[in-house]
């Protein structure tokens, strides 16, 4: 039996197929596939430019990062040079540091001695202006010691030796009140008189003068007359009166002068010796004897036994016996300064 369905003929095939172009679904299918060919196309190109650009960034930064490094090892470098010179300095500086303390302890020590230098030679000052003082009672010399101490202790220029300087200033005051003495004036004038005792006219040989009418007589005219008168002369000289003022006028010989001369000189050395020592009783007494002495046993009316009795008076005028003060608190503080300096220097 045939089959009686008649087959489909191709014309319905080629209207299927345009309708299948011409379809919506067709157009939208094609559509889409435009679309993402463009957008494939699109990202590729993008695609394409990220790459560009992520290389390039890339290559700057493995320039960036090659610099980078290059600059870290310059920075480690200048780091290590760095670090070389300071561990240098502060090598340095502790040699510094020890110079200095060095340095600093050698002044010290040289400031510490120098200090008992200056303390040494303002103590011998003030120890011979004591001594004088006691001794001597020369006022002026002992102001001048004290003076002299006090300008070195201010030359020094050392704080710690104000205290000092205020204890020299009160000694310097009082001396400066003290009226002044001439002891060593006086001394001056009894060496003088001491030493013309050699040569002082003793009152034994001492020449009667000649009459006021026979130095006053004219001289006589023509040769007899002349020579009458010579002679004449000749004769009064040979025997002379004279009227001796003192009645125990002494007549000595030769050893009794020599032992008046050195007695008296001893005397008058007795008399400076307590001049000095500021024994008035006994520099008083020695005087009055020596003045006695002059006025009895030498020629007064000659010039030089009376220069030497009028120094004699002159020396004793003045009283010697005067309460002078005394420099022990100038040599008690720089003592005392002196073992408390060692005392420092010793514990140090």
């Amino acid at each position: 039996m045939e089959d009686a369905t008649p087959p489909p003929s191709k014309p319905p095939r080629r209207l299927n197929r345009a309708a299948w172009l011409t379809s919506p679904v067709t157009i939208a299918f094609v559509a889409l596939a435009m679309l993402l060919a463009w957008q494939w196309y699109a990202g590729r190109a993008e695609m394409s430019l990220l790459r560009e650009e992520l290389g390039r960034r890339l290559r700057d930064s493995d320039t960036e990062s090659r610099d980078a490094r290059l600059v870290a090892r310059q920075s480690q470098e200048g780091l290590r040079e760095a670090q070389a010179k300071l561990s240098q300095l502060e090598l340095k500086l502790t040699e510094s540091q020890n110079q200095q303390g060095a340095l600093e302890a050698l002044y010290q020590e040289l400031s510490r001695g120098r200090d008992e230098w200056v303390l040494a030679e303002v103590d011998q000052i003030l120890t011979i202006a004591s001594q004088q003082l006691q001794l001597a009672g020369n006022v002026q010399a002992t102001l001048v010691a004290l003076q002299t101490a006090d300008a070195r202790l201010a030359r020094s220029s050392r704080p710690q030796f104000v205290p000092l300087r205020k204890v020299l200033a009160r000694d310097i005051e009082r001396l400066k009140a003290t009226p002044n003495l001439d002891i060593s004036g006086l001394a001056a004038k009894l060496d003088q008189v001491i030493a013309s005792v050699d040569a002082l006219p003793l009152a034994q040989d001492a020449r009667p003068q000649a009459s006021a009418e026979f130095q006053q007589g004219r001289a006589p005219e023509g040769f007899w007359a002349r020579l009458g008168a010579e002679l004449m002369g000749e004769f009064r000289q040979l025997v002379r009166v004279q009227n001796v003022e003192r009645a125990d006028a002494a007549l000595l010989g030769p050893s009794q002068v020599f032992f008046l001369r050195e007695n008296l000189k001893l005397r008058l050395l007795n008399a400076r010796l307590a001049l000095l020592t500021r024994d008035e009783v006994t520099f008083r007494n020695d005087l009055r004897s020596a003045t006695s002495w002059l006025e009895r046993y030498f020629d007064t009316r000659a010039r030089a036994a009376a220069a030497a009795i009028a120094g004699l008076k002159q020396i004793g005028a003045g009283s010697i016996s005067m309460a002078l003060p005394t420099i022990g608190d100038s040599l008690a503080a720089v003592r005392n300064h002196k073992l408390s300096s060692s005392r420092d220097g010793a514990g140090r």
